[in-house]
């Protein structure tokens, strides 16, 4: 990934928000690293992260289910599905409130992408599922903000 210091730092931030499994809890990070002002980063990440979710919503039921009859496709998603199942029992069992709370977790697998997928899967309706997912990457980017704070000031201190 050494393509992405040749970027400007904001460009750079907003794609590493946009890639699944890094999301924001990379892109903050990585903000840090590149010194970009906090807002700014806090801004791009998030914007980043939420850049995917409409098309997830939208296109992750029609395009698996055209691929689904090719084999390697077939295989793909259903371990996508399933294993996005057994990581989302708080989705099924809190719905709406659920996925906010599962967005909001700011670990791997828990993200805005887990969260659209698992909301495509549960059937929750799109306004609901947007309103949830972007309230759980808010939070989700104010931890990890506070945490990347706290690291940077217990860093400056045992220097």
């Amino acid at each position: 990934m050494g393509w992405i210091f040749k970027l400007p730092k904001e460009a750079a931030v907003l794609i590493v928000g946009m890639l699944p499994i890094f999301e924001l809890r990379g892109a903050i990070p990585l903000g840090f690293y590149l010194n970009l002002g906090i807002s700014q980063t806090f801004f791009f990440a998030i914007i980043g992260n939420l850049i995917p979710i409409v098309p997830v919503l939208f296109l992750l039921k029609p395009v698996s289910y055209s691929l689904h009859r090719f084999f390697i496709f077939k295989r793909f998603f259903k371990w996508l599905f399933e294993h996005t199942r057994r990581r989302t029992e708080i989705i099924q069992k809190y719905e709406t409130v659920g996925l906010t709370i599962f967005v909001a977790i700011p670990l791997p697998f828990t993200g805005a992408w887990t969260g659209a997928i698992a909301a495509s899967l549960f059937k929750i309706r799109f306004r609901y599922a947007i309103l949830a997912i972007t309230i759980g990457v808010l939070i989700a980017g104010i931890i990890v903000t506070f945490l990347c704070i706290l690291g940077k000031l217990t860093w400056q201190v045992i220097r």
